[in-house]
């Protein structure tokens, strides 16, 4: 079992939402990130997104377009975001870590050796926006032979057949993006979200995650009644974009509001268990 499939066992036994923290590796310069990821984890988050910043980001917003700019300017390739995650397992031998990027670097890299390199940097996951599933056999299988996930999106208009097609590819969890746009978006429709999420599950009995419109302790737990991952990406960039050369002010920022999001979410699954327990009474 990987270390994501663990973590959502483990969470699913004692009734918890998963939080996951994305960072875009580099940002706002390469000394913060590693700091940044082991205070999200203190802050209470159960997995993190490790974003390799890519000249083209095209489903992300402003905010993390800016974040990969100055990663790029800092010359943060993919080997070096490799170099990130192999010092954060250095002292966290736990918590998940899923690379999110674009193919570009990986295909440049070779899959073969991507894996194998991030395998050995002690990575969990992978996700490639822009790799559909009906083309990513040759990059499941070097994943696979790796022991790594590939994780897929799943978009607010993608039919079932898809999701089937999807999640038959899957592995770890499926991550849901709440809505039409790119990251950083404001809407968030919850109960848009609550019926694409039963779809889901008709389908596949992976963890669903759910990201993008997640932006402060409210909206987290708004999903976190649903879903069996909040997914948090532009609140926290947008906090940590503001710290260049202080790692201690972007580990406090990150801290702050995941520390908010942990207790909200807690408090809405809680609320939720104690009222079955009642309605189990009667």
């Amino acid at each position: 079992m990987s270390r994501i499939a663990e973590a959502f066992a483990r969470l699913r036994h004692d009734g918890r939402c998963a939080l996951i923290p994305y960072f875009t590796a580099g940002d706002p310069d390469p000394e913060t990130t590693v700091p940044v990821m082991h205070a999200a984890v203190a802050a209470g988050a159960d997995l993190i997104e490790l974003g390799v910043p890519f000249s083209d980001p095209m489903a992300d917003g402003p905010v993390i377009q800016a974040a990969c700019e100055r990663a790029l300017a800092h010359h943060t390739t993919l080997a070096r975001v490799l170099e990130m995650v192999a010092r954060f397992r250095e002292t966290d031998p736990a918590t998940p870590v899923v690379l999110m990027g674009y193919l570009n670097p990986v295909e440049a890299m070779g899959y073969g050796c991507f894996a194998a390199a991030a395998a050995q940097a002690g990575a969990d996951g992978v996700l490639t926006v822009d790799m559909p599933p009906e083309e990513s056999a040759a990059l499941e299988q070097a994943l696979a032979e790796q022991g790594l996930d590939p994780i897929f999106l799943i978009a607010p208009t993608t039919s079932p057949a898809r999701i089937s097609r999807i999640c038959t590819s899957a592995r770890g969890f499926v991550y849901y993006v709440a809505l039409k746009g790119v990251t950083g978006a404001a809407h968030l429709d919850v109960d848009a979200v609550a019926h694409k999420l039963r779809e889901i599950r008709a389908i596949t009995g992976l963890p669903v995650g759910v990201g993008f419109g997640i932006r402060d302790a409210a909206s987290a737990a708004r999903i976190a009644a649903l879903a069996d991952a909040v997914v948090v990406g532009s609140a926290l960039v947008r906090r940590v974009g503001g710290h260049a050369g202080d790692p201690q002010g972007a580990a406090r920022e990150v801290s702050a509001l995941l520390a908010d999001m942990r207790r909200a979410m807690d408090r809405v699954r809680d609320s939720a268990a104690a009222a079955e327990g009642r309605a189990g009474a009667l």
